[in-house]
């Protein structure tokens, strides 16, 4: 099936899946942004965050970015040591700590690879996933991301044709699985389309610059108005994105501390004392958010 052709009938079935707004958010919600490789990578560079941010107008929201490089709905990547399940437990316990109001959620990138062999597995596997949010944190609003499309790069790489029919196939899946159980869809796939030419590494992982082209387009995937690129680029709208930076790493690093092992696992026993650190980093992080939000009035208020 040609790309074009998967995503018009993509677009059709979505007509019906329940999309996010403006009106979804509330003062003082706990946003939560779930996934692999494409949502931890846009911790570092804040593009994505500081569109939703300002694309949110006056609520003042609060984010946290739990995605994890090579993740799967079964929480292979998450787990240290152990079986998926370890990394499942791991996500079960966060999201009890955050308790957010609003989870949006990316998977399929990694899964796509496996085709129509995979699909089942995959699909079985998102809605237990789903099944545990609602238990853990019993959010709001559950808002399904489709996997973006890869790009296609000179020799010696690979021709990725056949992968984003694969993703195609992938994305109307997940879209079918938002509607059955009445959860919110994005359609990045079909919104980001061709214009993901030139923003990847690797054909897969966006640059710097390709996270600044694609957050708009993630933001209208969920049905909010992105704002203008002069607000962004204003003096105000980047200070506003170095704090969110500042801030993801702070909650990084309390978070997913480098010397966990010692901390938390089999070696506690040498240095599981120093746990009592990471609380420490939550008036940092309180800090950073109260410069966040008044960033953001002064961004939104700039013609």
């Amino acid at each position: 099936m040609p790309p074009m052709l998967a995503r018009k009938i993509l677009l059709i079935a979505l007509l019906s899946v329940l999309r996010l707004d403006a009106d979804s958010f509330e003062d003082g919600d706990m946003v939560v942004l779930l996934g692999n490789t494409v949502i931890e990578r846009a911790h570092n560079y804040g593009h994505i965050e500081t569109s939703l941010t300002l694309a949110a107008d006056k609520k003042n929201l609060k984010f946290r970015n739990l995605g994890w490089s090579g993740d799967t709905v079964f929480g292979h990547a998450r787990s240290y040591f152990g079986p998926p399940q370890e990394g499942f437990d791991r996500l079960v316990a966060d999201l009890v700590r955050l308790k957010p109001n609003v989870v949006i959620v990316c998977y399929g990138a990694v899964a796509a690879f496996e085709g129509d062999k995979g699909l089942a597995e995959f699909i079985a596997g998102y809605d237990r996933l789903l099944n545990m949010i609602k238990k853990a944190s019993n959010p709001r609003a559950i808002i399904l991301v489709s996997p973006p499309p890869a790009e296609t790069l000179n020799a010696p790489m690979p021709n990725m044709n056949e992968h984003n029919k694969r993703l195609a196939v992938y994305s109307k899946a997940i879209a079918e699985l938002a509607k059955k159980k009445q959860l919110g869809f994005a359609d990045f796939f079909t919104v980001l389309g061709d214009e993901v030419k030139g923003q990847t590494s690797n054909g897969l992982h966006f640059t710097e610059q390709g996270y600044f082209t694609v957050a708009p387009k993630f933001v209208k995937a969920l049905g909010l108005t992105p704002v203008p690129n002069h607000q962004l680029e204003c003096e105000s709208g980047v200070k506003l994105r170095k704090n969110i930076i500042a801030k993801n790493k702070l909650f990084f690093h309390q978070w997913r501390p480098a010397n966990e092992t010692y901390l938390r696992l089999f070696r506690k026993h040498e240095q599981g004392q120093n746990v009592k650190e990471l609380p420490m980093f939550d008036p940092l992080i309180a800090e950073r958010e109260k410069e966040i939000e008044t960033l953001k009035q002064s961004t939104l208020a700039t013609k």
